[in-house]
């Protein structure tokens, strides 16, 4: 269940950034970087370094701009579900305790567990950016502070961690259900002739 909930509270922070999560987890891992961390273990550190760092300055900055937000939606939007996949199953398998059975398949549960969290949360974001056409900066800012704590939750305080990520899930799922409605009262107003069966 610890797994679980330290699985969720990481995938969470991927659903709202890429790289800084995954920076993260490696620096808090030591020496070790991101030898526990699946796809990433397999490439020198060096160069996940250079490209992580990187990217998590791009996305420090560049979501502070209307055309920053928009280029981040896009690539976020593509790899949020794979990098929510690859922080969840880190973080499991940080925490699973040795001898633990049939470890490979609940990683991998774990790991789509995580990747459909994250892609969630990265929709309500998408939705939200089009319908107040950009984010503000305190919204952006929140985001940044949630992603580094959720990250830190994932492995201090995992119950905290997974129960703000279900939180964040259970607004998303309000988020959607108001978005319908919204877009239900706005169709009419939007196209006054739609309803009328004879032209003008």
């Amino acid at each position: 269940m610890i797994q679980l909930l330290a699985a969720l509270s990481a995938s969470a922070a991927g659903g709202m950034r890429i790289a800084l999560p995954l920076l993260l987890i490696g620096l808090l891992q030591g020496e070790n970087l991101w030898s526990q961390v699946p796809l990433l273990s397999q490439i020198p550190p060096p160069v996940v370094v250079g490209v992580l760092v990187s990217w998590s300055l791009f996305e420090l900055f560049a979501s502070k701009q209307l055309l920053g937000q928009r280029i981040l939606l896009i690539v976020q939007l593509i790899f949020s579900p794979l990098v929510g996949a690859i922080i969840a199953m880190a973080s499991a398998q940080i925490t699973f305790i040795e001898g633990d059975t049939d470890l490979n398949i609940l990683l991998w549960i774990i790991g789509i567990v995580g990747g459909l969290l994250a892609l969630v949360l990265q929709l309500v974001q998408a939705g939200w950016f089009y319908r107040l056409r950009g984010l503000p900066l305190w919204a952006i800012l929140a985001q940044d502070l949630l992603c580094v704590c959720l990250v830190f939750f994932a492995f201090d305080a995992p119950r905290q961690g997974g129960l703000i990520a279900l939180l964040l899930l259970w607004l998303a799922i309000r988020s959607s259900q108001q978005w319908y409605n919204w877009y239900v009262e706005q169709g009419p107003a939007r196209n006054p002739r739609r309803s009328k069966s004879e032209p003008d």
